[in-house]
């Protein structure tokens, strides 16, 4: 029998989505209760500055400082079905997951898109690494006092900007601080029988930091690449060739994020002015400008449902600056189908890759969930 999350929902039109997400609450997934409303007190939430789905849904991670937690969605938020990794990257090459050692702080994870539970993630420290969550005694066992399971890890300096792997799950693209950007071959990184591998073969050095880029994103066949630039332009490359294809006059403020559209029709790019362009891929001409009255800041992470009907945004680092509550969009309308509430502006958004369930960080308590177990879809 397959596992709960990982059945494909039914599609649903606009009308149904919102009668479906309306009634739904949100669910907790954090590592100590937070704490109890004081009259006066404003409590800032966890600065969760990833989060990510595994392929099949099953999974959940997530990396807070130094460390990296994965839940176990098909058990719920009990902090008991998640792993924690500490100190995922250590300073000095001390042996992944130590306890007492001090670590760099995780900039992002990303888990592949086409191995189940291979997770990878970049740190302070300039390194990429590769995990595989379920190695035996892992996930279900809080602490990675067990071990860590590292599969492989590399170098490529500096501190990460974003990471995003290639749709078929052979490589990941690191970009810097310095807009230095890397191609990870992570089949290079996998040592064998499980031994982690140094990883130098795997790294080759696609642009030297002559442009101020955001973030990078595959297309759906991997064949081009998606970057935001600093000048209001996304940049259509070729992979991986890196030759310029096409330049989308996008914003009149910075575009910090790009997404593919799964279903391939809508190119999704978030700005420095608080709204969202999207672009029609046939012809490639923004067909709607996404905006709405608690979008006030700017966009940062995007997230297209697994069906690319409907779609989520989020501030990343300026949240703080942010009004409550979540838009969801309907792809081919532009319209804001429902809002969930919130305390504070959410900072990542993630859909899972075949259901309607959305999970954001940013709030209240820290990682939170709409959908889940036992809403059917």
């Amino acid at each position: 029998m397959a596992p709960t999350s990982s059945i494909r929902s039914r599609p649903l039109k606009k009308a149904d989505f919102a009668l479906f997400i309306r009634p739904l609450k949100p669910t907790l997934y954090a590592d100590a209760p937070p704490p109890p409303p004081r009259h006066g007190v404003v409590y800032s939430p966890p600065n969760i500055r990833s989060l990510s789905w595994s392929a099949t849904g099953n999974l959940l991670a997530t990396c807070t400082g130094a460390n990296i937690r994965v839940w176990n969605a098909e058990r719920g938020p009990n902090v008991k079905n998640s792993t924690e990794l500490k100190n995922a990257h250590a300073k000095g090459g001390v042996a992944f997951g130590s306890a007492g050692v001090n670590g760099d702080a995780v900039e992002k994870v990303a888990f592949s898109p086409s191995a189940e539970g291979v997770l990878a993630s970049c740190g302070a420290d300039g390194m990429v690494r590769l995990w595989d969550v379920r190695a035996p005694g892992m996930v279900g066992a809080v602490g990675a006092g067990k071990g860590a399971p590292v599969l492989g890890g590399c170098k490529v300096g500096g501190e990460a900007a974003f990471l995003t792997w290639r749709p078929d799950g052979a490589e990941v693209l690191v970009g810097r601080k310095d807009d230095e950007v890397y191609s990870v071959d992570v089949r290079h990184l996998a040592g064998s029988n499980g031994a982690a591998a140094s990883g130098i073969e795997a790294t080759k050095r696609l642009s030297h930091g002559k442009d101020v880029l955001y973030e990078m994103a595959f297309s759906n066949t991997g064949r081009e690449i998606f970057a935001t630039a600093n000048d209001g332009t996304v940049r259509i490359l070729d992979y991986p060739s890196m030759a310029h294809l096409h330049t989308l006059s996008a914003h009149p403020a910075p575009c910090y994020t790009v997404q593919h559209c799964p279903a391939g029709n809508y190119l999704a790019i978030g700005s420095g002015d608080g709204t969202i362009s999207l672009w029609d891929t046939h012809c490639w001409l923004a067909t709607h400008s996404l905006a709405a009255p608690n979008q006030t800041t700017s966009v940062r992470h995007l997230s297209f449902s697994w069906d690319g009907m409907y779609l989520v945004a989020g501030a990343g680092s300026d949240a703080k600056d942010g009004m409550p509550g979540l838009n969801v969009w309907h792809v081919d309308t532009g319209e804001v189908v429902h809002v969930i509430e919130t305390q504070f502006a959410t900072s990542q958004v993630a859909w899972h890759p075949s259901r309607y369930w959305v999970a954001y960080a940013g709030d209240h308590g820290g990682l939170k969930v709409v959908g889940g177990l036992g809403t059917g879809l």
